[in-house]
């Protein structure tokens, strides 16, 4: 039996991989941040939480992550966890560059050290482009990050890459673009779009607030993302790919797909920072921009070409835009019907 340990397993992505590795029947470790509890409700939604066996971890201390992986002796790992919000990347710069890319050198040289036969799994992430320099973005791309996120980010793919060429390792890296579900986490703009939308419906006379409407995404289903990266691992030569759908969309449409899916009809007005949305039935007003959501720089457009992927690992996106936004919309109606926490 294959032994797996994802970091991060309480994420989203940590979620859907537990679930698709135990069905090609791998032992699961999951390594939380060993200061928390772990979090636990997305695999408990999932029908898992008890065929994952938790670990903790600390990716700011070598020892600990030594400990961990001598203890579980894996063949893969999965290094999926990060501080993973851009926003929260411009207020706490220095913790998001030594967990996002020094916790990745210290797994790496932890991996060398112990068993240098373990292959590695690192998350970059689309964030690394920025200000890209050409649409749409592939493995060839010039980086330009905006955002200390995205710049820790860069550091950990590029060292994945270093400990790959320089010692042999089977570590690889999997730059994916924006990947979504009903398991995101409630600081990120998917989400805080659909519960907020659901909430509303249900009666709450708050106003869904948003900072730039007119960035452009790469969206897709987190649960057809998950695949790509155990394929990875199991290509025989390690490599990096990009995950993506090929397509991307506004934030407003995003936000237009989540209000038709709730039966909202939405008349537009305004535009920047003046745009705002009401709602044709009663004329009251439920989606408005404001600037405190701005970035101090922005990224503009992403738009991911994973041909790669396909051609090597036969990976695609399985899952339309229309479908992922209908799926989010409607399982927070119904967890705000039901009068469930909404994490």
């Amino acid at each position: 039996m294959k032994r797996a340990l994802i970091t991060g397993v309480s994420g989203q992505d940590g979620a859907y991989l537990s679930r698709l590795l135990l069905q090609e029947g791998y032992e699961v470790y999951g390594a939380y941040r060993r200061s928390a509890s772990p979090h636990d409700w997305r695999l408990r939604e999932l029908g898992i939480h008890d065929a994952v066996r938790f670990v903790p971890i600390d990716l700011l201390e070598y020892s600990n992550i030594q400990s961990v992986i001598r203890q579980v002796r894996p063949s893969e790992i999965y290094n999926l966890a990060a501080q993973s919000f851009v926003a929260t990347s411009f207020e706490q710069p220095l913790y998001t560059s030594d967990v996002d890319g020094l916790g990745v050198l210290r797994c790496l040289q932890v991996i060398r050290d112990v068993d240098p036969e373990i292959k590695f799994y690192q998350a970059s992430t689309s964030e690394m482009f920025g200000q890209v320099q050409q649409v749409p973005q592939n493995e060839r791309t010039p980086f330009h990050p905006r955002s200390p996120y995205g710049v820790a980010k860069l550091y950990a793919h590029w060292i994945t890459v270093n400990y790959r060429e320089s010692y042999g390792m089977h570590a690889v890296s999997g730059i994916l673009f924006n990947h979504e579900s009903p398991m995101r986490g409630l600081e990120f703009v998917t989400r805080k779009i659909t519960t907020t939308l659901a909430r509303i419906r249900h009666g709450s006379d708050e106003v869904l607030e948003l900072g730039n409407t007119d960035a452009r995404r790469d969206w897709g289903f987190a649960g057809d993302y998950v695949r790509g990266m155990w394929l990875m691992l199991q290509s025989p030569v390690a490599d990096d790919f990009v995950l993506a759908t090929g397509a991307s969309h506004s934030v407003r449409e995003f936000v237009q797909a989540s209000a038709d899916c709730l039966g909202f009809k939405l008349e537009w007005s305004g535009d920047g920072p003046t745009l705002a949305a009401h709602d044709r039935a009663n004329g009251r007003v439920i989606v408005r921009v404001n600037p405190k959501f701005y970035r101090p720089a922005e990224v503009e457009h992403l738009t991911g070409d994973a041909s790669k992927a396909l051609q090597v690992l036969s990976w695609r996106s399985e899952t339309s835009f229309q479908a992922l936004v209908e799926m989010m919309a409607r399982a927070d109606y119904e967890r705000v019907a039901a009068g469930r926490q909404l994490f």
